[in-house]
């Protein structure tokens, strides 16, 4: 057994009285590092994901130590000058990172300790996903973080966190028992149910808006081998209606990501089947392995699969390998939908068939563990929403209208009224979208946390809920 040996404290530390103002007084007072242009790794250490970004931080921040992020949040206050928060740095808009501002990236905040008796781990907040499943592999463990393996276990948690173990065990931000949050004024507070009950409550969806975590604490579950992998099936409207169906009527123990897409240039598949549009599943069942072939029949007697990698895996088997550093630029939209049947299958495979290029609309089926929390519980609110979507293009620099046209429009295909979207999932769409993310009295709830702990909105570069008037 091992426990945690993080401490933390409730008032502002030395560092934040006396605030550096240049950056080279800022270097003296870590124990991190600042990175700043003309260092040899700027370059690698400001790139994102995101694709047609090239912003320049005048300084990237990798501090070691929360007295680190305490320090700089206060170089920040004193200088003005805007900050970012970044881990994965897999944000959509990009807001990893902020031209000529100070980039708080947390990827050397790192350490996982595993309480295997009381079914708990803490995790530095600078872990990626695979990091973090590899070593609770270890103890037959495991957290559900989605289903790639490069993001930031702090960013993805944040703003809920679904994948594959969703509706089993519900997101991330369900298995969140607590935090270690630097606040805008220089606190470090360890938040939980029973402490700043709060910025718990809000550090469960709102994202980066109340401060820089550092540290997380979960609850993890006893998963080691899973049922799950590809299956490759015909694109059709029957097929597609129907994989939604039963994936829905599945018991919770499966979770099934539906892609439409271009067939990539798989090896194991044959060559006249690159490039067409095909219905890639992602299927993960972690109940029992000897349940596994009576659950995935329904799926697997819709067509005869183009290919069937579903087979016995450690549940770590289900990311992908780390993608190439590659950044496409990506149009994107999401929303919430409820019923995918064969009239509305129909219309996205149309609308998939007329254009060409990397196209993907994304169908993630919910429910289960998920819609088992109240709306009001956290601050990710679309607890009855049974299925997501997200559509998407890559688009270059002469075809983006165009694209982002079309994105639009098949988004507005699959749109069946259910209202919301996904925070994760949101790119730079403006403060009503922000709003779609944050319902009625959600919104004015975190806008009132937000009141308490950033009441000058330090904390901007983010899908932003600016705090509430005192």
């Amino acid at each position: 057994m091992t426990t945690s040996s993080t401490t933390s404290s409730t008032t502002p530390t030395a560092t934040a009285a006396t605030p550096a103002t240049t950056l080279d007084d800022l270097r003296t007072r870590l124990t991190g590092r600042v990175v700043e242009p003309h260092d040899a790794d700027y370059d690698a250490l400001r790139t994102v994901a995101a694709g047609g970004v090239d912003a320049r931080p005048a300084a990237i921040v990798r501090p070691a130590t929360d007295d680190d992020v305490v320090a700089t949040l206060a170089f920040v206050r004193a200088t003005g000058i805007p900050v970012a928060v970044r881990c994965g740095g897999h944000s959509s808009a990009a807001h990893s990172t902020v031209d000529g501002g100070v980039v708080i990236d947390v990827r050397d905040l790192l350490g996982i300790e595993v309480d295997a008796d009381s079914g708990t781990a803490w995790v530095g907040a600078g872990h990626t996903a695979r990091e973090v499943t590899a070593a609770l592999a270890e103890h037959g463990l495991a957290v559900g973080f989605g289903d790639t393996g490069e993001v930031g276990v702090a960013g993805i948690t944040l703003g809920g966190g679904i994948g594959f173990l969703s509706r089993a065990h519900g997101l991330t931000i369900d298995n969140l028992l607590g935090a270690d949050v630097v606040t805008a004024d220089g606190r470090v507070l360890r938040t939980d149910a029973a402490n700043h009950p709060d910025l718990f409550w809000g550090l469960r969806g709102a994202g980066a808006n109340l401060g820089v975590v550092t540290r997380l604490r979960f609850r993890v579950h006893p998963v080691r081998d899973v049922v799950g992998g590809m299956l490759l099936l015909p694109a059709t409207a029957p097929v597609l209606a129907g994989l939604v169906a039963a994936a829905q009527a599945a018991p919770d123990e499966l979770g099934v990501i539906v892609n439409v897409m271009p067939c990539p240039p798989l090896p194991f598949v044959p060559a006249d089947v690159h490039g067409r549009l095909v219905v890639m599943a992602l299927v993960c069942w972690s109940g029992a392995a000897e349940d596994a072939d009576a659950v995935l029949a329904p799926i697997r007697s819709l067509a005869e699969p183009i290919a069937d990698l579903v087979a016995p895996t450690p549940y770590a088997g289900m990311f992908p390998p780390d993608a190439p550093p590659e950044h496409p630029t990506v149009v994107a939209r999401g929303l919430f939908t409820d019923v995918v049947d064969e009239p509305l299958a129909a219309r996205l495979l149309d609308r998939l068939a007329e254009v060409d290029g990397m196209r993907v609309a994304q169908l993630r089926v919910l429910g289960g563990a998920i819609a088992r929390v109240p709306d009001d519980a956290t601050a990710y609110a679309h607890r009855s929403a049974r299925v997501m979507a997200y559509v998407a293009a890559f688009v270059s620099p002469e075809d983006r209208d165009e694209r982002a046209a079309w994105v639009a429009a098949t988004a507005a295909a699959l749109d069946r009224g259910v209202p919301g979207v996904y925070v994760n999932f949101l790119g730079e769409e403006g403060p009503d979208r922000v709003r779609d993310a944050y319902p009625g009295a959600t919104w004015d709830r975190i806008a009132q946390v937000k009141a308490t702990y950033d009441p000058e909105n330090l904390f901007r570069r983010n899908q932003n809920v600016p705090p509430a008037a005192v």
